[in-house]
């Protein structure tokens, strides 16, 4: 019964107050970031808004580690990848500036699209290496000034739960421009909505910001140094998974 009452709430009282929270903030950061106020409308209306849909969905969220972030510190921030909850989730209670790089079709989005243009995210295009080399050295120029960029290594969101292989560009970019890399783990939005699946369900989440871990001063191009990092931060964010994705 609960499940049904839930169900008729979020499609009938959440999804339209989402629906129009979305347009609002894509609103304002298109006409804010032109302004001149890139710094504050590409990441606090944002934040808000991804606040806001935790809410609306009834998930509430606990954040473990937020001491490890040190204000005016630029870093490569890379976290395991449940569910889209999570973008609501990192953007809406991280409490850093960042930068998300995100898969170039999204860009497609009606007006949403636009929006995240003109906040400075970086869509990913992988048609070809150069391609892809041409997103790492766009990461790579945003880097500034206190401004981090968050990163899936695993690609896409996992089928089942379970962490997938960790590819290797966050570590790339962290290392050519020697900033820490600060593993995220995140719990819960897979039992929010899993990938595949329109049916949300309220559950609590949980991110876990971990220690930073200081790149080691090697070419961009060393492959086992990049490999190191990938499998150090993905054993990080495993040991820290709920049981039952371990």
């Amino acid at each position: 019964m609960l499940h049904i009452l839930y169900k008729v709430y979020f499609w009938l009282i959440a999804i339209p107050i989402f629906a129009v929270l979305t347009l609002l903030t894509a609103g304002i950061v298109i006409i804010g970031c032109p302004l001149g106020g890139e710094r504050f409308f590409s990441y606090y209306p944002g934040a808000l808004w991804s606040r806001m849909a935790c809410i609306l969905s009834l998930c509430p969220v606990s954040v473990k580690g937020r001491k490890n972030i040190r204000k005016g510190q630029s870093y490569v921030f890379v976290a395991n990848h449940q569910s889209a909850y999570d973008i609501f989730v990192i953007y809406g209670f991280l409490g850093a500036p960042i930068k998300w790089m995100m898969k170039k079709g999204l860009a497609k989005i009606p007006f949403v699209g636009y929006a995240c243009r003109m906040a400075g995210f970086i869509f990913v295009d992988n048609s070809s290496a150069r391609s892809a080399q041409k997103s790492v050295a766009e990461a790579e120029h945003k880097l500034k000034h206190g401004r981090s960029l968050i990163i899936f290594p695993e690609g896409a969101r996992t089928p089942d739960g379970h962490l997938k292989r960790f590819k290797r560009g966050a570590y790339q970019i962290a290392v050519t421009q020697q900033l820490p890399i600060i593993p995220i783990t995140l719990n819960g939005p897979y039992k929010v909505m899993p990938i595949g699946s329109w049916d949300v369900r309220p559950h609590r989440m949980e991110m876990i910001i971990h220690p930073p871990i200081i790149p080691p001063q090697k070419k961009e191009d060393d492959k086992d140094i990049l490999q190191k990092l990938a499998e150090s931060t993905r054993q990080t964010i495993y040991s820290t998974l709920w049981n039952e994705f371990q």
